[in-house]
């Protein structure tokens, strides 16, 4: 039996707003977007993602 491992990510979009986004270790991301990640749980990414606004990396949504 074959688990699949998943992974969240924050990935920075177009408009300057960050999305967070589950990948499997089969997907391929865009590497021309700035990304933050892995991270293991999808709380963890938004955890991120507010910190990244706060920090003035993202704009909020």
């Amino acid at each position: 039996m074959s688990t699949e491992q998943e992974f969240w990510y924050v990935i920075k979009q177009e408009d300057g707003t960050c999305q967070v986004r589950q990948f499997s270790c089969q997907q391929t991301k865009t590497p021309e977007q700035e990304q933050w990640g892995s991270y293991k749980s999808e709380q963890e990414a938004i955890a991120k993602k507010i910190g990244l606004i706060r920090a003035g990396k993202c704009q909020p949504e």
